[in-house]
């Protein structure tokens, strides 16, 4: 979209501080500058300029136009007025004074006038609307263009990302009822490190030694959890132990991982273009990046038939892959593993399916949102082989719930279960002397 078609979009329908919902005479005022833009900026040559010069030169067109105007507003008001018009014609309108707030980690948009946001794990109710559905829609579309997607009554689904590495995903009708929908999963300002899980009772020192040594030691490993749980970012704070000399590649839906390391390839999905040409599956990029000759391979996400060209992989001499899944808990991970490989291998048995995810993954870390919206590990769990024609496996770490306190925070500790991990072998092979008590 380009600066006129934003122009043209039109202003939003927020209100300035000390107006009531549905003013007339701000909105005209708003209203009136919007238009005067469009008649008298040259907009071809604007279109060229960094994002700050472009705001410093509509700020600067803006400002005599406010003052002309015979709105009475305070100098505040007419602040919040002129950044309601840059946002709109520079950025993604009502959504950038919520992006600029780093306490929010959820902004969910159930139509154009209900927004939600997430902090600290409880939702509220957002302050700001959008003008109506189109209005709605546009910022949708300048999202998603952004990442080269489109969304469409064709395509009503999409997953796109924001400049900040934030997800997005919008639904709009006929497949939405009460019109578009919007859901963004924030990227902090900075991503957060081992340490900051440490400190906010995610996981303990000792899990997190344990762990690092098996992310050097090549172990395969699955974490689990539901929507909203953190899988992404404790996968980045995983990765950060992978040695610096291995090649690693990323694959995903929508660009999240950020890793630290030097050499690192990122692919990311495409979906088909308006003629239903051209889609480019995960499964297509597990298998393209075997000939990419990586050290490990990292899918965001696991969801369907790729599951099975991952095994294959990690079975192939890409030890130490790793890969995020949605489940309830350890247990139904592993369910849904073979399941998923299942859909791609019609051909094998239920024991041949359990046979490869018994002999292929090595941990399995499962995290759980508890209601008090804290993130915690819930467990870590090691598949030690099979035994018959079922995978079997060992908690060598749980969360122990003990109950409510007065404040609502959840109570309980993450400790060892007193299992010495079959594991802790294949990590010494590989230089990884590590010394640690496993006794709760």
């Amino acid at each position: 979209m380009n600066l006129r078609d934003r122009l043209k979009a039109g202003p939003d329908a927020q209100m300035a501080p000390g107006q009531k919902q549905g003013s007339g005479a701000y909105q005209d005022v708003k209203i009136k500058i919007h238009n005067q833009l469009i008649e008298d900026l040259d907009l071809s040559k604007l279109e060229d300029l960094e994002p700050d010069k472009l705001r410093s030169e509509l700020r600067s067109v803006i400002a005599p136009m406010l003052t002309s105007s015979e709105l009475p507003l305070n100098r505040i008001e007419r602040e919040r007025l002129v950044q309601e018009l840059l946002d709109e014609v520079t950025g993604f309108g009502p959504l950038e004074q919520l992006l600029a707030d780093p306490t929010i980690s959820d902004i969910l948009i159930n139509n154009h006038k209900t927004v939600y946001v997430e902090r600290d794990g409880i939702l509220s109710r957002g302050h700001v609307s959008f003008r109506d559905d189109d209005h709605l829609l546009q910022i949708i579309n300048r999202i998603v263009n952004r990442v080269g997607r489109r969304v469409d009554e064709t395509s009503p689904m999409v997953d796109a990302r924001l400049p900040d590495g934030s997800r997005v995903n919008a639904i709009i009708p006929p497949l939405a009822l009460d019109g578009p929908a919007v859901s963004i999963r924030r990227f902090g300002v900075r991503a957060l490190t081992a340490a900051d899980l440490v400190t906010h009772g995610t996981i303990t020192e000792d899990m997190l030694g344990f762990l690092s040594a098996a992310v050097r030691a090549k172990l395969n490993i699955i974490i689990s959890g539901g929507t909203g749980t953190g899988k992404t970012t404790f996968l980045n704070v995983l990765s950060s132990y992978i040695p610096s000399v291995e090649r690693v590649i990323t694959i995903e839906d929508a660009a999240e991982i950020q890793l630290q390391q030097p050499h690192v390839v990122r692919l990311e999905i495409r979906p088909p273009n308006v003629e239903g040409r051209g889609e480019v599956r995960a499964r297509d990029l597990v298998r393209n990046s075997l000939r990419m000759r990586p050290d490990r391979i990292i899918v965001g996400e696991c969801r369907a038939e790729e599951v099975m060209d991952m095994l294959q992989a990690m079975n192939t001499g890409h030890e130490g892959s790793m890969t995020t899944i949605h489940s309830n808990n350890a247990r139904d991970a592993i369910h849904r593993v073979v399941n998923m490989a299942g859909l791609a291998s019609a051909n094998f048995s239920e024991r041949l399916l359990n046979q490869t995810v018994g002999r292929t993954i090595d941990l399995i870390i499962h995290l759980n949102r508890f209601q008090d919206g804290r993130r915690r590990v819930a467990s870590i769990t090691e598949i030690t082989g099979l035994e018959g024609d079922m995978i079997t496996t060992q908690d060598i770490f749980v969360f122990e719930r003990k109950g409510i306190g007065p404040d609502g925070r959840v109570l309980g500790k993450l400790m060892p279960t007193g299992i010495r991990p079959r594991c802790l072998e294949l990590i010494k092979r590989s230089g990884n002397d590590m010394e640690m008590s496993f006794e709760p």
